[in-house]
């Protein structure tokens, strides 16, 4: 069962129930540390659900067992831990490039946006990376985490989260509107992703994994055969060609041990 007191404890911040910035940056921090990201929890065997998730169950798997999760997880769990500790948490959704190409849909990625001391903050465990590591506040300026700047860019109906490493050049993360969203909303999403298995008869072969973990200054990413690192601002980028060192590095990736 969902319980406050072992998720806390299970992500490093046992005791820590204040509500404010302080305290939602180390929740935040602590989570992407602790949980990584991992595309596997996920692989709708029996069938796909979004909209009716077993929060229960999704909590003893993800968080309690800690392998980790996708937004759609994670992100939803994170919510109802903010909002038992008494945050004013609002649900949002947003669309990357290549996901959007993919599904046409501007529910690709569920994140959150917390109401705290007069100020908007975005609140985003459950994205693979990289992004922003801690709370970002919702404004105009560009702001830095370990190494990486950030800005929220208008683009009439959307705004788009931008990043960049120290030598890098502006990349957008993702696109959001800041609509409320309701869970139901991801019905949606739930039928692409249906029709997408129905046709997906290719190979497994380590092209679909996608995972994710962040570290005391940066995070690393693997897609598919594709791992970047961000270790204070600077990125390395190389293809894993070798089936045994790619498994380990995904083994590695979704353990405690991982630094």
């Amino acid at each position: 069962m969902f319980d406050v007191d072992r998720y806390l404890a299970r992500i490093g911040c046992a005791g820590e129930t204040g509500v404010d910035i302080a305290t939602l940056r180390k929740l935040h921090r602590n989570h992407l540390m602790a949980i990584p990201y991992n595309g596997a929890t996920q692989d709708f065997a029996d069938g796909v659900r979004l909209v009716d998730l077993d929060e229960d169950a999704t909590f003893e798997t993800c968080v309690i067992q800690g392998r980790g999760g996708t937004c759609f997880q994670l992100n939803r769990l994170f919510s109802r831990l903010l909002t038992e500790l008494g945050h004013d948490v609002t649900l949002l959704a947003a669309s990357t490039a290549e996901g959007r190409e993919a599904s046409g849909l501007d529910v690709e990625h569920m994140f959150n946006r917390v109401a705290l001391d007069g100020a908007d903050w975005l609140v985003d465990v459950g994205y693979p990376g990289p992004s922003y590591v801690e709370p970002l506040l919702i404004t105009d300026a560009v702001q830095n985490q370990y190494g990486c700047q950030y800005r929220l860019v208008d683009r009439g109906s959307r705004t788009a989260l931008q990043r960049r490493g120290r030598i890098t050049r502006w990349s957008v993360v993702y696109t959001f509107t800041p609509q409320a969203r309701q869970w139901s909303d991801w019905k949606e999403m739930e039928e692409f992703l249906v029709r997408e298995i129905a046709a997906d008869a290719g190979p497994r072969d380590g092209r679909n994994i996608l995972c994710g973990r962040t570290l005391d200054n940066g995070q690393a990413v693997l897609k598919g055969r594709r791992y970047l690192t961000v270790r204070d601002g600077r990125e390395e980028i190389r293809t894993i060609t070798d089936d045994d060192e790619h498994q380990r590095l995904v083994s590695h990736l979704l353990s405690d041990a991982f630094g």
